[in-house]
């Protein structure tokens, strides 16, 4: 086959993948590979009605004593919670709570992916931790990886319940859905012609880049392993660049992406953040 039209095709079948962002930024899976129990862990399989009439699946992980605080997690754009969950199943026993969501379209959750529909599932699932008795509605941090990094930060810059978020903590998230996708087509020799014209294909729409400085004055951590691959660091190093204070940027030498939280200093570290981030 020609190599023009080899080029040709390949950039005919990557618009297509990156159209509307639901190939290339969501790559959901319907089966649960594990539950919370399966691992030790007690937990609460709870149902969440967003406002557009669907229901997501989630899990809530408690802690076993008086919680110091809980977080909201939001997961990457691949599987969903019962693979996701090895990021944070160690955190109950650290003293917080968990709810781990599944986006509309994964695991048990209804509906079809997207940005826009990602967006009204995490404001559905504070609304859904606002209105649980027994947690403290002041002490809910935001921790969401690549994806859920980037949906995170769009969300707390905009949220009407900001004032509830007390820390937000970003892990190997990317500084915007063109930016990325631009990046990633001009690292081939086959698609990197076309990179700008097909990234005009992905929404320039709620770039983590533009809400970064938004999010003051709410504390904000950005992690980044320094040998991901699949978001390079210096998507956090943009990110951090953009915040405002009070900002923290780790990058965590040797780790791939959203492995940083498999090191148990990097662990130690961020538990001692988030305390000082609730005064404890």
């Amino acid at each position: 086959m020609p190599r023009a039209l080899l080029a040709f095709l390949s950039a005919v079948l990557v618009a297509a993948a990156l159209s509307g962002c639901t190939g290339f930024f969501f790559q959901p899976m319907h089966p649960w590979v594990r539950t919370p129990e399966e691992i030790g862990l007690k937990y609460e399989d709870v149902r969440i009605h967003t406002g557009d009439g669907l229901t997501l699946s989630g899990w809530y992980l408690p802690a076993p004593d008086k919680a110091i605080g809980t977080i909201l997690f939001l997961h990457g754009n691949a599987e969903n919670i019962s693979t996701h969950i090895g990021s944070v199943y160690w955190l109950p026993a650290q003293g917080f709570n968990v709810l781990a969501i599944d986006y509309r379209g994964y695991g048990n959750s209804e509906g079809k992916p997207s940005v826009p529909g990602a967006e009204e599932d995490i404001d559905s699932a504070m609304r859904y931790l606002l209105a649980r008795p027994d947690i403290d509605p002041n002490r809910i941090i935001v921790l969401g990886q690549s994806l859920g990094g980037a949906l995170g930060m769009y969300y707390v810059a905009h949220s009407e319940y900001r004032p509830h978020i007390r820390a937000v903590v970003i892990d190997s998230a990317f500084s915007g859905y063109r930016d990325i996708a631009r990046e990633k087509l001009q690292s081939s020799w086959i698609t990197w012609l076309f990179a700008w014209p097909l990234g005009l294909t992905v929404t320039a729409a709620y770039r983590p880049l533009d809400a970064a400085p938004e999010i003051y004055p709410i504390p904000i951590l950005f992690i980044h392993g320094g040998r991901d691959v699949v978001v390079p660091a210096h998507h956090s190093q943009l990110l951090f660049d953009a915040a405002r204070e009070p900002k923290a940027l780790w990058i965590v030498p040797g780790a791939g992406h959203i492995q940083s939280l498999n090191h148990p200093d990097v662990r130690k570290r961020l538990i001692e953040w988030l305390r000082e981030q609730l005064g404890n």
